[in-house]
């Protein structure tokens, strides 16, 4: 039977949503504040679920301990305290939005976690607004 565990990580960063390709007040009807030119931040929330059976010798799914580590290097180290635009590199050529953030997170934990399991990413950019990758 599949059992699925859930490891919860916050980063802080700062972000502008933008399309080079459009003038600034498209952006900002688009975008709204988030298109400030001067960034804005946000308290992001994190959950990395994996999913797969659960080994009968140690009772775990995957061990924790060896997730968070994961997380903390690949995600947390990149993402905390950064300007996603400017300081991220998967970000140079992609808007950050909370969609794009999920998949580049699902993008770089993938070859990380053994292909037995199946991985899913929910952000909340915010309390009341989240996204899941894949859903």
């Amino acid at each position: 039977m599949k059992t699925s565990v859930v490891r919860k990580i916050t980063f802080h960063s700062a972000h502008r949503l933008y399309n080079s390709n459009w003038h600034d007040t498209k952006n900002k009807d688009i975008f709204g504040l988030c298109a400030n030119p001067n960034y804005h931040g946000h308290n992001y929330d994190l959950l990395f679920k994996v999913t797969g059976d659960v080994n009968p010798e140690t009772g775990f799914v995957m061990d924790l301990k060896e997730l968070s580590d994961l997380l903390n290097k690949e995600i947390s180290d990149r993402f905390d305290h950064r300007n996603l635009n400017l300081d991220v590199a998967e970000f140079k050529n992609l808007n950050p939005t909370a969609e794009n953030i999920a998949k580049v997170v699902f993008d770089i934990m993938r070859p990380k976690i053994d292909a037995r399991f199946t991985i899913q990413v929910t952000l909340y950019e915010t309390p009341r607004n989240f996204v899941v990758y894949p859903d």
